[in-house]
């Protein structure tokens, strides 16, 4: 099974509007990145247009996303809907551990 294809029975029955909406987001950038596996035969172009697909905020911390977002460009290049699914679930737990972190730093005050 496609990799977009697993994350539209997820959002069917997702409860929590958070949850759906990244997984609206996250179907956008599969199916992106599906269209990409079929229209890019160069490999190393894939992987380069690939990793630009927003999977995070204008793409600044897309890096820290590593070798989850390679596994998960080279599972979908090769239709391998359960390493893709894997891949997919250790990059959304590292997104979220990013937001989490973003949100529990204390802002810095402003000076008096």
């Amino acid at each position: 099974m496609k990799l977009s294809d697993e994350l539209r029975q997820r959002l069917a029955t997702e409860k929590s509007f958070f949850r759906a909406q990244l997984l609206r987001e996250d179907i956008a950038r599969v199916e992106s990145l599906e269209a990409l596996a079929h229209s890019t035969p160069e490999i190393d172009a894939y992987r380069r247009a690939g990793r630009r697909l927003g999977w995070t905020p204008m793409d600044a911390r897309t890096g820290e996303l590593g070798a989850a977002l390679d596994a998960l460009i080279d599972a979908v290049r090769d239709e391998d809907g359960t390493r893709a699914l894997a891949a997919w679930i250790d990059i959304t737990r590292i997104r979220l551990e990013r937001m989490v972190g973003c949100l529990s730093t204390p802002a810095p005050k402003p000076a008096d």
